[in-house]
């Protein structure tokens, strides 16, 4: 089995602008004399820290692909200067920073205009079906790329980071009062009628003793009300005086009366607004009267999940996945949120792609679809919320990477939900950290596949050539346009296997990101990978594969002696003990790696054999 070298990589080989030893080449400090003259060998690069022109010392500017740069001496222009203004005198070799950097300081900035390239994404929502497309999909890697590490990183390589256009787990500084005011109240149990200061926010209703006080008579979370009903739904007792109040908040357990004199419709807008925070354009004061479900008619959204817009899950091009809770269960759920006017009528298919293919499924290892809300502005898909994804459970660990043992346990899941999927004809097409869930806070948890919006069904022998993905974890088929199958996710097990024990991204900052993908130019910096196992190098050799057909399948890699390892199994049944349902291995395992243990001297834990009275059904 051919194994990736841990050593460093081959230099590219010269040019043809590298001066053959016959020229006798002779470097002074005044410049380069006594050599032919050879033209510059440029190429489009993109710069991960201010960088200046070396013709004219101006600042080349954009967010990618800002200028030139020769591919042997590294001398950076501007795509203006190169053409008559550059002379041809490449000596072959790098001499000097040649802008970058520190140098930048010393220089004045001009503001001259230049033409800047747009940012652009592979990400794209179109669905370029037999499509060539010219743009960089790396633009946000590149722009990243200079960042501080956020773990230490000792070599050239990108650390692992999320990426810009995923955002994970924030909340705003301040929620916000929406309303606030004296209002008189009584409830549907008691007619007494009390009067307190309400202060409406995105969370809850309190009502205080005054303006002032700290002290509160109650507080009515928001995921708590099931309904708000006006002027036209009263229901509550009528008082003695027969005097009507201005609207209800109803909850599981009682109705609020409340009389709020000529603010009463300001404060059942309010309160209207609060339940529902994701608004479509004058949707507050059209919507019905009535947040419950009505006969005939699918129940809104908010009358069934309370979403909290200030505690940010995850975001993305598709749309925001905010916290949520059931009504009347007080279940927590995670609410994607996708803003249907941000795209053409023609994109809307892919929009509820995810929703499509999720009804669909049914595996331990893929996330719960829930529901799905629709108004003629946004499209509600409601799924059940886990802890946190496995990005945040890499950057979070000490060491900024994982251990052999937990990273094991974890691809053996991603690869049995994969395999899961694939038998069904669908690829996930978006496979990354930040994409893989991660149910608890336990060191070895259950983890679950989400985000479906890139997946597409892909039959067995065929191809599509639609851009799909994250720049960081596509395939070389994608990234060429030819066509592409299933196999494009077993290339992105590969990259999250190399980032996960490593903690850096399989790419060297110093070159083309796209080149070193449809290269395979991957290499393993011997200061990190020197304590990883040889087999785990081997298994993410074989599924960095540019060749689709040498890539491993999920067969083959599941086979791997990497992931036939004693204490994984032992790992694995722990863990379906715990679930009550064995999902991930086999029954005819047991014996194998019973006699495993007895030739090898290891202590067969009793407890591991699966029982007949467990389910052993997904």
């Amino acid at each position: 089995m051919e194994e990736i070298s841990m050593s460093k990589p081959r230099p590219r080989p010269p040019s043809w602008a590298d001066q053959p030893v016959w020229l006798g080449v002779v470097q002074g400090t005044g410049g380069v004399a006594g050599r032919a003259r050879v033209p510059h060998t440029f190429h489009i690069h993109s710069y991960t820290k201010p960088t200046v022109c070396q013709h004219c010392y101006h600042l080349l500017k954009g967010l990618f692909r800002q200028g030139l740069q020769c591919s042997d001496c590294k001398l950076n222009c501007h795509r203006r200067c190169e053409s008559s203004l550059v002379p041809a005198d490449c000596p072959g070799v790098r001499t000097n920073t040649n802008g970058e950097g520190d140098s930048v300081s010393s220089l004045g900035y001009n503001d001259d205009t230049e033409e800047e390239d747009m940012r652009c994404s592979m990400t794209s929502l179109e669905d370029h079906d037999d499509e060539p497309s010219t743009e960089d999909p790396f633009a946000e890697i590149k722009e990243v790329g200079h960042q501080p590490p956020i773990t230490p990183c000792f070599s050239s390589y990108i650390p692992l980071m999320r990426v810009v256009q995923s955002v994970r787990h924030t909340k705003r500084r301040a929620s916000g009062v929406l309303k606030e005011g004296w209002l008189l109240h009584h409830t549907n149990t008691d007619t007494l009628r009390k009067r307190h200061y309400w202060i409406l926010d995105w969370k809850n209703i309190t009502l205080y003793q005054n303006e002032t006080s700290t002290k509160y008579y109650k507080e009515l979370p928001l995921s708590n009300v099931l309904q708000v009903r006006g002027p036209a739904q009263l229901s509550g007792p009528l008082l003695p005086d027969n005097s009507v109040h201005s609207f209800e908040v109803v909850t599981g357990t009682l109705v609020y009366c409340v009389l709020a004199g000529r603010d009463g419709q300001a404060w059942e807008t309010a309160v209207r607004q609060a339940l529902m925070p994701v608004q479509s354009s004058g949707q507050t004061g059209k919507r019905g009267q009535d947040h419950g479900p009505q006969s005939g008619e699918k129940p809104d959204v908010s009358s069934v999940y309370q979403i909290f817009t200030d505690e940010v899950l995850g975001s993305g091009q598709f749309g925001v996945v905010y916290r949520g809770t059931h009504r009347q269960s007080g279940h927590p759920v995670a609410i994607k949120v996708i803003d249907k006017t941000r795209f053409p009528t023609k994109q809307e298919r892919q929009l509820r792609n995810e929703q499509a293919i999720l009804q669909n499924l049914s595996h331990l290892g893929i996330v719960l679809l829930e529901g799905m809300f629709e108004t003629p502005e946004h499209v509600f898909v409601v799924m059940e919320k886990l802890h946190g994804d496995m990005l945040e459970m890499i950057l979070s660990n000490e060491k900024g990477r994982l251990p052999e043992r937990t990273t094991r346990f974890l691809v053996t899941q991603i690869l049995e939900a994969l395999r899961y999927l694939h038998f069904k004809h669908i690829a996930h097409c978006d496979l990354k950290p930040e994409n893989v869930l991660v149910a608890s806070p336990d060191p070895f948890p259950q983890v679950k596949l989400c985000d479906f919006g890139f997946a597409r069904i892909i039959g067995e022998k065929s191809f599509r050539r639609s851009v799909v993905g994250t720049p960081a974890y596509l395939a070389p088929e994608v990234i060429s346009i030819h066509g592409y199958n299933r196999s494009l996710d077993m290339w992105a097990v590969g990259v999250v296997l190399y980032v996960s024990l490593s903690g850096t991204f399989p790419f060297n900052e110093d070159e083309d990101i796209s080149q070193q993908i449809t290269n395979a130019a991957f290499m393993f910096p011997r200061l990190l990978w020197s304590n990883i196992s040889l087999e785990a190098v081997s298994l993410i050799n074989n599924l960095l594969q540019v060749s689709v057909r040498r890539r491993f399948s999920v067969g083959k890699a599941l086979g791997h002696p990497w992931l036939q390892d004693f204490q994984l199994w032992c790992d694995l049944r722990e863990f379906e003990q715990k679930m009550g349902c064995q999902y991930l291995t086999h029954e005819g395992d047991e014996d194998r790696w019973r006699l495993h243990a007895q030739e090898r001297g290891l202590l067969f834990p009793s407890h591991l054999p699966w029982t007949p009275g467990h389910d052993n059904s997904l």
